[in-house]
């Protein structure tokens, strides 16, 4: 059976401080287009309605627009911007980049199904 839908037209939405999350739920696929504003930050934003002391969710994401800072709990770090492709595992801390919105498309399913759920 051949599922369509646009993200124009989401499942759900979550709003969180400085950003929001559309879901879009098919069989085999949950897809998540995230949305975070300049000073969004995963530690003062999501961590308190996620109750863990970083972000545990994996992602499997591509950069639309904006830069990210992403901060691994074993010290390791790194930065997304447009047109990136990225794996990044639970055990994080992640932030905007400069004055640009960062919009990301997220395939690996939890992102759609659990981030900023409260």
């Amino acid at each position: 059976m051949l599922e369509v839908k646009t993200v124009e037209k989401p499942d759900e939405r979550r709003d969180f401080p400085r950003g929001h999350l559309e879901a879009l739920h098919l069989t085999g696929l949950d897809f998540a287009v995230g949305t975070f504003e300049p000073g969004w930050r995963w530690s003062e934003s999501v961590k308190p309605i996620a109750g863990t002391e970083s972000c545990m969710v994996h992602h499997n994401g591509y950069v639309v627009q904006g830069r990210m800072h992403i901060r691994m709990d074993d010290g390791g770090e790194g930065e997304v911007g447009p047109g990136d492709v990225f794996v990044c595992p639970p055990g994080h801390d992640a932030w905007v980049v400069g004055d640009e919105q960062f919009v990301v498309y997220d395939f690996a399913g939890t992102m759609a199904k659990e981030y900023a759920k409260d």
